[in-house]
């Protein structure tokens, strides 16, 4: 179990200029913004580095009626993995309701499924239930707002995005579209979020490895009011921007993004950044961490810093930050990253689950935290793809590739 003061330190460290911005954050909680704390200075996570010595090997343990073969992760001591489901397409992005019913977004069934809560607890299912939702359009994420006439349920389509009056108990009611005639083509996850501020965010990645969009909402995240109006850009210049999650406590936003493919197995780095109001990231012309131009003559003076940079091709995906209790305490307010996997490095990057270590609400270093869908000859049986922290703290992460969710808890 990682500790505070045990912590490997990264080679690129955050100035402390960072603390005094996140206090600042604070102070202006009330305000409906995105205020980003951003450096010069991103956060470079060496991979190798980032192996975890301290994970030792776990069964995934695989409940009966299951027909799923065993398999062996690496997990932190004390930790352990199990199967939730199975028999899934592709899900992709999850969240729970306020019943505690979990809420999956198959995007290779296009459906939207709901696993239901009983005393609080989800019962392992071999076989998805009834869909709540059928004959969508590649549904890659789900989120909930509570309002004064009801919770709403929203679902982030390839084409747009709806919302539909929810019941935990019931059917959801009539589909509103509320983010109409999105961009078909290239990136086609769209992943809606709420932020603390009430707003609507959505992230749409591009059309291509790297050219110029014509529609300004490719490569970029934008904001909107509940019911679809007031469209905003809130940053440009992010390739593929995937998941989206915000910092506890704070109004900072943060992705996950793809970046640019064919520039060599190490370059230019993946991110997980902090998504600042009105940044301009500078994809297609400058390659992070530094603002590198792509081609000669590229002005790559403005570009805004990320503020993590991971492997190169290691296709980041869900992120969430750690708000349970059942972890042990040094996990807490940490955030997981669900990285995919590359598709043409080689060797390949491996699917695995990175923590990115905070203190003081600021990132120091990353570590494993689990391993083991990809053997050394770079075969896979799995991919993670999603998380979410489930309400008795244990996480759940999908798996587009094998169609599975496990789930992972603390032991002790």
């Amino acid at each position: 179990m990682p500790t505070r003061t045990t912590r490997p330190r990264a080679t690129s460290q955050i100035p402390r200029t960072l603390l005094t911005l996140i206090a600042l954050v604070g102070l202006l909680a009330a305000v409906p913004l995105v205020v980003a704390a951003q450096t010069d200075t991103p956060l470079l996570v060496d991979d190798a580095a980032a192996a975890n010595p301290d994970l030792v090997p776990v069964a995934l343990a695989v409940p009966e009626g299951f027909a799923v073969d065993p398999r062996t992760l690496a997990l932190p001591p004390g930790f352990s993995i199990s199967l939730l489901a199975a028999g899934l397409n592709a899900p992709r992005f999850m969240a729970f309701d306020a019943a505690a019913n979990l809420l999956v977004a198959d995007q290779g069934a296009g459906a939207v499924y709901r696993y239901p809560a009983a005393d609080g607890a989800i019962a392992p299912t071999p076989a998805p239930p009834e869909p709540l939702l059928t004959g969508l359009d590649a549904p890659s994420s789900v989120a909930f707002l509570q309002t004064d006439g009801g919770q709403r349920l929203y679902v982030g389509e390839t084409s747009q995005v709806s919302r539909y009056p929810y019941d935990p108990a019931g059917p959801v009611g009539d589909e509103e579209v509320v983010v109409p005639d999105l961009p078909a083509g290239g990136h086609g996850t769209r992943t809606v979020a709420f932020g603390p501020d009430g707003m609507l965010y959505l992230a749409v990645g591009s059309s291509c490895n790297i050219c110029d969009e014509e529609d300004d909402r490719r490569a970029a995240v934008s904001r909107y009011a509940p019911d679809g109006g007031g469209e905003e850009r809130l940053a440009r210049g992010l390739r593929n921007p995937v998941g989206l999650a915000f910092q506890p406590g704070t109004n900072l936003l943060w992705a996950t993004v793809n970046e640019r493919d064919n520039q060599g197995n190490e370059l230019p780095p993946d991110l997980v950044t902090v998504v600042e109001q009105g940044a301009d990231y500078d994809w297609p012309a400058c390659q992070p961490p530094n603002g590198t131009p792509q081609e000669d003559g590229a002005d790559c003076s403005a570009v805004t810093p990320p503020t993590i940079g991971i492997q190169a091709h290691s296709a980041p995906l869900g992120l969430a930050f750690y708000t349970g209790e059942q972890f042990p305490v040094p996990y807490r307010d940490d955030l997981i990253v669900a990285q995919h996997g590359s598709w043409n490095r080689q060797p390949p990057a491996a699917p695995k689950l990175l923590l990115v270590q905070f203190e003081d609400g600021q990132p120091l270093a990353a570590l494993d935290l689990a391993t083991g869908w990809q053997d050394a000859s770079g075969d896979r049986w799995g991919r993670p793809a999603g998380l979410a922290v489930a309400p008795d703290g244990s996480l759940i992460v999908s798996d587009d590739e094998a169609g599975l969710l496990y789930r992972i808890a603390y032991d002790g």
